[in-house]
């Protein structure tokens, strides 16, 4: 399983119900699988966690806290720090989780996890967080079945998952109760965060329910907060999804044989060095001869 995690924050929410499942033997047959934190910035994050606990956790954290429960770490727990580390995690075929920024895969280590298993049947992408349009994320919950990564095409063959209810953010209702415990209420308000339909949707509610001046401006808009009028009012201009040719099932077979190659390797630790030597001229005369 690989999991697109936002580093701080959602990262450790996720390795805090992780714990939970590891403790309670939920996966039957695999109890002990490894989860990876694969992120130098979500390791820090978590690091400073541990530190601070009682001032980040929430009331239950703290009751496992006070009982000499750890929430967020476990047997199990592996920490990637550096590029070798991280690759070797793809070299390993045990069953295991893979945590790993960025949350919306723009950017990241996620994106080499993502080449590795999106094409893999067996293998589940499990979504934890908000997928702007536009994004790699996005288009993988949308149904996409193909993207490219590293510039090579990769057909979507895993499985794609969404974990609803896990957000950072507050929901309608409570955007609502926020804004109407201010004493002094604003003269304006901006709705800059979230997609088009729904910010605009927000600003006419807050116009119609709190008789509020509300406006949801485009990106590059400018306001001038002292003259309280607009300088420059952006236009929207619509995102679409990419369109992505279809890929041949033959590169399926031979990504199948890599990882079948791979599986061989492994099996021939114990080897005697001779057989060894052998075994790697021969992969890497194959290597040099369709290295183009």
């Amino acid at each position: 399983m690989v999991i697109p995690s936002f580093a701080v924050g959602r990262t450790q929410e996720m390795l805090y119900f992780l714990r939970k499942i590891k403790a309670e033997r939920r996966i039957k047959g695999f109890e002990d699988f490894e989860v990876y934190v694969d992120s130098p910035l979500a390791v820090e994050a978590t690091g400073i966690f541990l530190k601070n606990g009682m001032e980040c956790y929430d009331d239950d954290a703290k009751e496992l806290v006070k009982k000499g429960i750890n929430p967020i770490t476990f047997p199990g727990l592996k920490l990637s720090i550096t590029s070798e580390e991280s690759k070797a995690i793809n070299f390993d075929m045990t069953p295991k989780v893979i945590l790993s920024a960025s949350g919306m895969c723009e950017a990241g280590r996620i994106r080499h996890h993502l080449k590795h298993n999106l094409w893999r049947p067996e293998c589940t992408i499990l979504f934890v967080g908000y997928q702007a349009i536009g994004t790699l994320g996005r288009a993988l919950i949308e149904g996409v079945d193909e993207v490219r990564l590293f510039g090579e095409p990769i057909e979507v063959r895993a499985s794609i998952k969404k974990l609803a209810g896990i957000s950072g953010h507050a929901d309608r209702n409570g955007l609502l109760t926020w804004i109407g415990g201010f004493e002094n209420r604003p003269t304006r308000v901006f709705i800059v965060h979230g997609e088009d339909t729904v910010t605009e949707t927000f600003a006419q509610t807050l116009i119609d329910e709190c008789d509020l001046d509300a406006y949801a401006p485009y990106s590059g808009t400018k306001f001038d907060l002292i003259s309280n009028t607009f300088d420059y009012e952006a236009t929207g201009i619509r995102i679409e999804a990419k369109k992505l040719k279809k890929i041949s099932g033959v590169f399926n077979r031979l990504m199948e044989a890599g990882q079948r190659l791979i599986g061989i390797i492994k099996k021939s630790e114990g080897m005697a060095n001779k057989d060894l030597a052998k075994f790697a001229d021969q992969i890497n005369s194959l290597c040099d001869k369709w290295d183009r």
